[in-house]
């Protein structure tokens, strides 16, 4: 076949030499091996405790690579198996620490020489498959919400997650845990895949993200007709049963699936036995009566809402600054649900408002048809235009947070919590489900959550000051995908990167910082 349109042509070559193009990927590894992630793994994980082949932790650890590496799908594990140089860091490290006895057991596992060092796609089906418990598939109602209970090893999953949180606790302590809690959809056009609030075909996890720290602590898999705020209030203790020690206070932020009664009042009347009152801040359904004390409330009580504090203060100094669209006041608004205790907690109600410019055409505005907007609209007497109208609901009172600071700090979670969603989904193997059967696909998920968590640590604490915000794909053209040639040493491996290689010098800082991240004392806040 000719190959000459441009001066260069493909060759096979019969000697596979050992080269990688992953050489950055043994980094994170090394992380995984330091933060007690692969030691948890063989603890909490027990599948393959006692049976032939791979072992639980080669198999999770292999997926969590995958991810890293830009795998979406089973089958990118194949790009991994085709790495020579990348099955030979594997197999090294599948054996290291282990006596002459403990590797002959070792191999003894596999009834064929094992020569890949990566598990194979219908390996890491079977293996997927496992998580999957079919008699609850049994109780499954025809219709109506339904999560089914998490088998052990996907529990364990939960507890590997936890022992990464601990690892970076320790590392960059913080003593204060703001919450996100907020759902996403995943589209998938499986036939066992059930129908969302949006109308097409998804699954719903909830997760929960802490903000100081950057992690996703807890994430509970779901079909995508299970709403939102379905049993929050148990996903949120869960969530509080994973948070290390350290933490001292926690806060929570949610959009308006998080409008449960129940769980206002628990965080409200300090019902968790670990941490008492809970801060919130959580948007609320905008009904007939929220309105109807949104209009009575007078347009001297009404206070503009800026973007920042920022903001406020450069708009306040000069006079021909344009004027906010937003608007916010105090409503005198209690459900008749919160406010069944004379003694109980104090709950203040904020509505925000935002001015529609276009007006209504003319005729229109009696008229049946007119238009359902997708949000609240409210119209005010002697106001020439309708509003956009939100709730919000808190219980911190005005000498701790004035109404404009409740605003702007729950609106914080907009940028950091649902940034983390679109690195599940997109950067990540989040976006795409491998199986039919649910368990199977809650495990895909959950190893996601551990590889987004490595990851996060990494661009956090391992590398230089301004790496935290860099997206997967700025850390795979950097760090990760890069040539390398495995070469055997005296008692390791080498990895041996080209001569003057611009990242040569960041993989060896960053190998140092993850040694003393493992020997040396805690860093300070902020980092």
């Amino acid at each position: 076949m000719n190959q000459m349109r441009l001066p260069f042509k493909f060759e096979s070559s019969k000697r596979e030499p050992d080269l990688t193009a992953l050489a950055g990927l043994p980094l994170f590894m090394d992380l995984a091996a330091v933060s007690g992630m692969i030691d948890s793994m063989r603890t909490h994980l027990t599948l393959r405790a006692d049976t032939s082949g791979w072992p639980d932790d080669e198999m999770v650890l292999s997926l969590v690579l995958l991810n890293l590496a830009g795998g979406d799908c089973v089958d990118d594990i194949k790009k991994l198996e085709s790495d020579r140089g990348f099955r030979k860091v594997m197999r090294k490290l599948a054996t290291h620490g282990m006596s002459k006895k403990e590797k002959k057991a070792y191999k003894k596992r596999w009834r064929k020489e094992k020569k890949g060092g990566v598990p194979s796609p219908s390996a890491i089906f079977r293996y997927l498959n496992e998580y999957h418990d079919e008699n609850q598939e049994k109780l499954r109602p025809k219709q109506g919400a339904f999560i089914p209970k998490p088998t052990e090893n996907l529990h364990g999953l939960c507890l590997v997650n936890r022992s990464l949180i601990e690892a970076a606790q320790r590392r960059c302590p913080q003593s204060v845990a703001t919450i996100d809690m907020d759902a996403t959809l995943v589209e998938s056009h499986k036939e066992e895949t059930l129908y969302c609030y949006k109308g097409f075909k998804a699954y719903q996890p909830l997760n929960s993200y802490w903000y100081e720290q950057g992690l996703t602590v807890h994430s509970e898999f779901r079909d995508g007709n299970v709403p939102a705020g379905y049993e929050q209030l148990r996903v949120f203790q869960e969530t509080l049963r994973q948070l290390p020690a350290g933490v001292e206070e926690v806060c929570l932020r949610s959009d308006t699936a998080g409008y449960q009664i129940d769980l206002l009042k628990y965080c409200a009347e300090g019902k968790d036995e670990h941490f008492g009152e809970i801060k919130f801040a959580i948007c609320v359904d905008v009904v007939s009566a929220f309105k109807q004390a949104a209009l009575e409330v007078s347009d001297a009580d009404w206070h503009r809402l800026y973007q920042s504090a920022e903001e406020k203060s450069e708009t306040s100094n000069n006079p021909n600054s344009i004027e906010p669209i937003q608007e916010w006041a105090e409503v005198c608004y209690v459900p008749n649900s919160l406010g069944t205790k004379k003694d109980g907690p104090t709950y203040r109600f904020l509505a925000i408002r935002e001015r529609i410019p276009q007006l209504a055409l003319p005729g229109t505005q009696a008229s049946s048809t007119q238009l359902h907007l997708p949000f609240a609209t409210i119209a005010f007497p002697n106001k020439p235009c309708s509003y956009k109208l939100f709730g919000l609901v808190t219980n911190y009172s005005e000498e701790e947070k004035e109404g404009d600071e409740v605003i702007w700090w729950n609106r914080q979670r907009c940028g950091k919590s649902e940034g983390a969603h679109t690195e599940m989904k997109y950067d990540l193997a989040g976006g795409r489900m491998p199986s039919y059967r649910f368990g199977a696909n809650a495990a895909w998920w959950a190893i996601m959550i551990l590889a987004l968590n490595l990851s996060v640590i990494m661009k956090r604490q391992i590398l230089p000051q301004g790496w935290a915000r860099k997206r997967m794909k700025a850390i795979r053209y950097a760090l990760i995908n890069l040539p390398g040639r495995v070469l055997n040493g005296s008692r390791a491996l080498a990895i041996r990167l080209c001569e003057n290689h611009p990242s040569l010098q960041l993989l060896l800082n960053a190998r140092e910082t993850i040694y003393a991240k493992a020997h040396g004392p805690p860093m300070a806040v902020g980092r």
